[in-house]
């Protein structure tokens, strides 16, 4: 369960995707739309992974369900949103969950010790509930490779991890250091237990699942997935695909142990916006950046990623179990979230459609936006064939728009002819004017150009870059 470098019957769950797909189709722009096609065709053409599930979230609401490639290669399986996939450690927020759900309870507290619930571990006395949430409490990764050992392939129980792993001494000082471990969650997970009396499955399913309508998720940590869902591969270097190891019973526990459709974790990024399961203090908690003894920050709260990406607040985390990759990406305060399933370890394509589609989302939310899209794609045809339109610009972009720049401009754009794709990925602030970027796809060439707008509408800025 490494992190990649960086609603009620059953029966109901196939008319919902299939709703939810046609709504998006009619609610994302065409073009929004087809950029999400391209940058998910894309990702799956350079990595060879065999298929991406994808949701989009866009004003806290589904926008877009949606599966490229295919889920089995042999027999070959089209790909389907309907279809669950391992989301690995994407599960820990469920689990932090839980423990928060208690905490509202009075059943535990975040700064509990360990020792109060599971005294024979490592310095239980000096660890901490929310140590163990944050990956600051020193205990070791029991899985920090990214392939299945021998020994994995076998039945395990969370008390036997916790009995060869919590029982080392600590990586280092509780609350001094970060380190990601799956340990921290075996652990936790024991404590959910202990405090609330029910397996762990069982409170996240009357707690989360049920509530939220969330009807197929599976636990993998108690079996594998069905003949209707996606299969996991990996590949050897650059060769074929394999099909990939299944896990040993037990293994998974609270740290990777759930599989879902990409429908069912937008319905808990929603949650996340609407604040609908827990309190808003325990929300605050859950995105709150931990922060070290030594004042450092360690960009994570209590089982999320805590960051900025692209000028907004974001809140992420991605997964990896055997055979599958995921990654979750939720921006709360602009209602915005893509999430993206894979069915190929050891990959980073979730990540990458994620992150790709983001900007195009965010970047939307500019009233403006359709204006200045026009407005820029026009000057950027003209700057193909050597001219500009002087009075859009400022002294000081006028300036730069040299008779030799333009030239060279010129002799460098004008052989691609009309782009097939120009699309806004990103507005903000920059020096007291408002930055745009966009991307400019061709058929063999993708380039970006931005600009810094002044207050009175003129441009004091417009360049252009290769992007890939």
């Amino acid at each position: 369960m490494r992190q990649p470098a960086l609603l009620p019957l059953l029966r109901l769950t196939l008319v919902f995707a299939a709703a939810s797909l046609a709504t998006a189709q009619a609610d994302l722009p065409p073009d929004l739309r087809q950029a999400i096609d391209d940058i998910v065709s894309d990702a799956l053409a350079r990595t060879g992974v065999p298929s991406a599930s994808v949701a989009v979230v866009e004003n806290g609401k589904v926008a877009c369900l949606k599966a490229y490639g295919q889920a089995r290669i042999e027999p070959r399986v089209q790909a389907k949103p309907e279809m669950r996939y391992s989301i690995g450690s994407i599960s820990k927020q469920f689990t932090a969950a839980a423990v928060l759900l208690l905490e509202e309870q009075g059943k535990l507290s975040l700064d509990d010790k360990v020792a109060k619930f599971l005294p024979r571990l490592t310095r239980a006395n000096e660890v901490t509930i929310r140590q163990l949430l944050s990956h600051t409490s020193g205990y070791q990764d029991y899985w920090p490779q990214d392939y299945v050992m021998p020994e994995m392939l076998e039945p395990v129980t969370p008390q036997k991890i916790l009995d060869i792993w919590a029982q080392k001494p600590l990586d280092f000082d509780p609350g001094t250091k970060w380190q990601y471990s799956n340990t921290n969650y075996v652990i936790a997970g024991l404590i959910v237990e202990k405090a609330s009396g029910m397996p762990l499955l069982e409170l996240l399913k009357q707690r989360i699942f049920t509530p939220l309508a969330m009807t197929s998720v599976a636990d993998v940590n108690e079996e594998k997935l069905s003949e209707t869902d996606a299969w996991g591969y990996l590949r050897y270097a650059l060769g074929p695909l394999r099909p990939a190891p299944k896990e040993g019973q037990g293994w998974l526990f609270a740290a990777g142990e759930l599989a879902m459709p990409v429908g069912d974790l937008a319905k808990w990024d929603i949650s996340i916006m609407d604040q609908t399961l827990m309190r808003p203090a325990s929300y605050a908690e859950l995105e709150r950046e931990v922060v070290l003894k030594s004042g450092l920050g360690t960009n994570y709260g209590l089982g999320v990623h805590i960051s900025e990406e692209f000028g907004h607040r974001a809140i992420s985390h991605g997964g990896e179990v055997s055979g599958f990759t995921a990654h979750n990406l939720v921006f709360p305060d602009e209602r915005v979230a893509v999430a993206a399933l894979t069915n190929q370890d050891a990959v980073e394509a979730a990540q990458v459609i994620a992150r790709a589609i983001a900007p195009f989302l965010l970047a939307s939310r500019d009233p403006a936006a359709p204006e200045k899209l026009a407005q820029a794609r026009k000057i950027f045809l003209g700057l193909e064939h050597g001219t500009i339109e002087r009075s859009l610009f400022t002294e000081n972009a006028n300036f730069y728009f040299s008779e030799e720049a333009l030239r060279d401009i010129a002799s460098s754009l004008g052989p691609l002819g009309p782009p097939q794709e120009f699309v806004q990925i990103h507005q903000g602030l920059r020096g007291g004017m408002t930055m745009r970027i966009y991307q400019i796809r061709f058929p063999n060439k993708t380039l970006e150009a931005w600009t810094y707008e002044m207050p009175n509408g003129k441009l004091e800025q417009y360049q252009v870059m290769r992007k890939d």
